[in-house]
């Protein structure tokens, strides 16, 4: 497959990509191993792999791409990468269908001998099957996250702040929590302290972007002007019920004039235009990453490398599940 080809997206004409390498970690990887990798075929020379429209129309218009590339990862999941052809916008999105039984997410943490450690070295540590994933919660310099965390059984925090939730057999949630007593409830779903199920995934943010299609608020333009109103890089997750599409998205940032990051209320925007009706921000800054098939895809901000973090929150693919699970609701 051709990568040094002209093609058009969006109406207009992309410029012309050649392979070349980008600096990521200590050490460089090239763009052309990673199409190899990420794509199943190859589309016929002079053609992008597919086609723009794959988007939502309110999502095309709303990024008005100049580029757009679109790769099928596996059943129920795709990855697309849009630059922006009238805002300073590189935007990375993860569009997966929750309802496929083998589809599995989890809140992956450095270990024990390391409080931190980039989302693709946790990727590399994590068990076979890995397909994508996101840099999670904001942490404390105690490397403590901020809000709820569970994970295989294992919950840690008591902060009320919202959540993204996921257990088998059943769709994911964006809201907040409530504790009443010992007891955690997450929507419909409640843990009891101490006695956690050793299904549900929990991973917390801040703030919450949208709930039922509106925004959260004023998504803290007021109280925190500097962080809700500046454009940086960005890292969060949507669901679109309706479609049954779960949205994870990270947005390059902090190199003035070519990828500047995206201010709270356009990356809600940006949900609402891709249909998600809930969404939620996860850390950003420097700590964003989106690693897809093993390779760092987004640019992190920091100078040459990804920012050690305290947890990420993976997808991957678990064939046996199958089996056992029963399908969510509509599918």
């Amino acid at each position: 497959m051709r990568l040094d080809t002209w093609h058009k997206v969006g109406g207009s004409k992309a410029r012309r990509e050649s392979p070349r390498a980008f600096r990521v970690g200590a050490g460089l990887f090239h763009v052309l191993p990673l199409v190899l990798l990420l794509s199943a075929g190859c589309a016929p020379p002079d053609r992008p792999p597919i086609d723009s429209e794959a988007l939502p129309a309110a999502a095309l218009e709303y990024l008005a791409p100049s580029s757009l590339t679109s790769f099928h990862l596996a059943p129920g999941v795709h990855y697309r990468s849009v630059r922006s052809r009238h805002e300073p916008w590189a935007v990375h999105l993860l569009e997966v269908d929750p309802g496929r039984c083998e589809l599995t997410f989890e809140v992956v943490q450095p270990g024990e001998d390391q409080p931190r450690r980039s989302v693709s070295e946790m990727v590399r540590r994590a068990d076979p099957g890995v397909i994508a994933a996101v840099n999670g919660s904001f942490f404390t310099e105690e490397n403590e996250p901020l809000g709820m965390v569970a994970s295989r059984g294992e919950v840690q925090g008591r902060q009320e702040r919202p959540v993204f939730a996921w257990r088998p057999g059943a769709l994911p949630w964006i809201g907040g929590v409530r504790w009443e007593g010992d007891t955690l409830h997450v929507g419909e779903w409640a843990l009891v302290d101490g006695e956690p199920d050793g299904e549900t995934e929990l991973l917390a943010g801040f703030p919450a972007l949208l709930h039922g299609g509106r925004w959260v608020g004023d998504l803290q333009q007021e109280a925190r002007p500097a962080f809700a109103t500046t454009r940086d890089p960005r890292t969060a997750v949507g669901w679109d019920p309706e479609a049954g599409r779960l949205w994870l998205i990270v947005v390059d940032g902090r190199r003035e004039g070519r990828t500047e990051g995206m201010t709270l209320p356009e990356l809600a925007e940006l949900f609402r235009a891709l249909g998600a009706t809930e969404a939620l921000n996860l850390d950003g800054g420097g700590s964003s990453a989106m690693v897809v098939r093993g390779q760092v895809v987004s640019r992190p901000s920091d100078p040459w490398r990804e920012r050690p973090v305290v947890n990420a929150l993976v997808l991957r693919s678990e064939l046996e599940r199958c089996e056992a699970s029963p399908q969510p609701p509509g599918h």
